[in-house]
This record gives C-alpha cells, structure tokens and sequence, in this order.
C-alpha cells in the first residue's frame, strides 16, 4: 500500500560534472504544458494503485527549486484531491542554494512545502567551482538561512572525500557544518560515475580522486563527529537528529510501495516495479498521447523482491528483522541469508545479529558494495 509520492522535475540551469541524475538543461519550458502533464501522469497512477492517505511528498529532480511555486502549489492541490494527506504530512524540495531560488522559499512553504533538501555541497569558493556548481559559499549559505526562516525541517547536503582533502579540512568543514544548526545532513563521499564529465576528467589525468583508505578515514571521522553532535548516521550517508529522519527516503530503504510520476521517476506498487520514459520530451509525449508517461511495468518474483528489500535495508542503522522479511515474502528464513557468509563478516566485526535482526556496522559501512552481495541467499535475485 503505497503512502509515498516522487515527483520529478528535470530541469536544471547547468550540468554538473559529478551527476548522473536524470536532469537536463533545456532553454525554456513550458510551464502551463509541463503542469498540465504531471497532473495527467499523477491521475494515471491514481487509477492503478491502491495508496492511503500520503505521508511524504518528495519533489525531486533535476531542481525542483526552479519549479514556479505556483505549479508546486496545484500538484500538491492535485495529489491531496487524488489521496489525501495524513496528518503531518512530510513535504519535501530539494534545490540549490541561490539567490533567485531561496526568493521562491516563502511561496514555496505557502504552496505546502515544509521541509527543504539543499545542495549547499562545500563551504569554499574554490571547491564550488570544482564541483560545477553555480552558487558560491556565501551565497549558499544565505540561502540555508533563509529555508531555516521558512520550513519547518532543513536538510543540506555536502560532498566529501574531494582529491587530496585530508582529515583535518574535513574536520573543520563538518565541524561549521554541524554549527549551521540544521537537524539533517546528507554527507556523501565523492563518487566517480560513468558516464559523468568528472569520469572523463579522471581519465585524461586532470585529477586523482582520493585513495579508499583515505576515503575510508574520512568516512569513520565522519561517523564520529555527526554521532557525537546528535546527529548519529541512520543510513550509510544520511544523519540525524532523533524523529528527524527523511520519512520518505525510509519509504525507499524499508522497501515500501511508493508512486513515481515525471520523467525517470521509478515505482513500486504491489511488487509491480514502475518506470517513466526518462528524456523530458519523451515523456511529455508519451502524456499527451496516451495520459500516462510510464514506459516500463513489471512484476518483480518474490525471490526478487526479497533480495531488494535486503540490499536496501541493510544500508539502514536499524538494520533489517529477517523474519518479518520471510514473512513478506512467504520465503524460508534460511532462504534469504548467506549463513556461511554472515557467519564469517560478523566475525572480522563487518555485520552484527541479535535474535531478531540483521545490520552492518560501522566498521562495516563504508565496504557495503562488497557485503551485500555475500549477504543475500544464492537463491536470489536482485535488480
């Protein structure tokens, strides 16, 4: 029973060198088009899913900060007339922190928007334009305070494990980050993804990135300080303050339906997988012609859906409880475990067990690519 709604908006001013989201930088949109068509792909999914009352909204992109409050306002008005609301409804926006973007912050919470997701990213002018990104640090960080003026919870993001950052620079940048007094921070270790500009850069020679030990040192400073500051990790790169946590993003890591409208947005809805056409015009198309921007529905075998549910659980700091995951599934409990493999991580201290549940450690966190497949059963499938 899906309680979740993404809605994806993938429209962005510039391109930046370590994305590999689904964004595109396009010379104009047509709003009253663009409004016209989400709502349509929000009335077909309305036909399909069986959803209670919504508990999060998530407008993701792309920058869903470019988005004209107004638009925000009618989805929302539109989704609410769809489903509902529950109480306490978790709202989210993810945008940049520019200047023109924090002036839409006081429509934007008018609209219904009560928390804001921010790509602040760095602190240092410098690494800002490493990063491609079109704000500067001051800049940023004026518009951090004026989301912490208009929304109920703030998160922000920054980028971490830069080429030849070292211990202490990240020590004081987490250090002002944690005094910003926000009660969520994404932290995420610089990745080098294919099919990026950064991976091409990376293969002429025009940086190195940082070695996996020392990404792996960084990584546990910052496991120390976020945990030491209140806001303890509940996912390998996600920290917060207790109660504070992203609701709808814990829709996606306990493997609950969730709907996915807009171009590339994914689903989930009663084990059946969801996907939009992923080019904007495509998917603008595909609406119009036939109301619906879906392009792929397909049911996932419970062995299948097992094993996603495993590999995204297991990057959660509660953990996973294999039994009621048995349970869902109508699969053995022995099914779903690698026991000779759990046997032996938790040995060298990777993953821990209780009689009721399974997680990784700390220790065992930044090696989670490489435990996880050991983890899960022979017997199954992941996407």
């Amino acid at each position: 029973m899906a309680r979740a709604l993404y809605i994806h908006w993938p429209f962005c001013l510039q391109k930046c060198p370590y994305c590999d989201f689904n964004s595109h930088v396009r010379a104009s949109v047509d709003v009253a088009r663009w409004q016209a068509a989400l709502i349509a792909d929000m009335r077909a999914e309305a036909e399909l899913a069986e959803v209670e009352p919504l508990e999060s909204i998530f407008f993701g992109g792309g920058t869903p900060s470019l988005m004209p409050p107004p638009l925000v306002a009618a989805l929302l008005e539109e989704a609410e007339r769809l489903w509902g609301f529950a109480d306490a409804i978790e709202i989210t926006l993810e945008g940049n922190p520019s200047s023109v973007e924090a002036a839409n912050y006081a429509a934007l919470a008018s609209a219904g928007v009560n928390r804001a997701s921010l790509g602040l990213q760095s602190q240092h002018d410098a690494t800002l334009r490493f990063l491609g990104r079109l704000h500067d640090a001051r800049e940023g960080l004026t518009a951090l305070d004026v989301a912490q003026k208009h929304f109920a919870r703030v998160s922000f993001d920054l980028i971490y494990a830069l080429p030849g950052q070292t211990p202490e620079e990240w020590q004081a940048d987490l250090s002002r980050a944690l005094a910003l007094g926000t009660t969520h921070l994404s932290l995420y270790q610089l990745t080098i993804e294919p099919g990026t500009r950064f991976e091409t850069m990376v293969r002429r020679g025009d940086f190195v990135p940082l070695d996996d030990d020392a990404a792996a040192d960084l990584f546990k400073l910052t496991q120390d300080m976020t945990a030491a500051a209140g806001l303890p990790a509940y996912e390998v790169s996600n920290h917060a303050a207790r109660g504070q946590e992203s609701r709808h993003n814990l829709t996606y890591w306990r493997y609950q339906d969730y709907l996915g409208i807009g171009p590339g947005a994914h689903g989930r809805r009663g084990g059946v997988a969801t996907q939009r056409h992923k080019k904007p015009e495509n998917w603008l198309a595909a609406v119009e012609e036939r109301g619906s921007g879906c392009q792929i529905e397909s049911a996932i075998p419970l062995p299948e859906q097992a094993a996603e549910a495993l590999l995204m659980g297991l990057r959660l700091t509660e953990g996973i409880n294999l039994a009621a995951l048995a349970a869902r599934f109508a699969l053995p409990h022995d099914n779903l475990i690698n026991r000779a493999a759990m046997a032996e991580l938790e040995r060298l201290g990777l993953v821990w067990q209780t009689p009721a549940r399974l997680g990784v450690t700390p220790a065992g966190m930044p090696l989670l690519d490489a435990i996880l497949p050991r983890l899960v059963a022979d017997g199954l499938v992941a996407a």
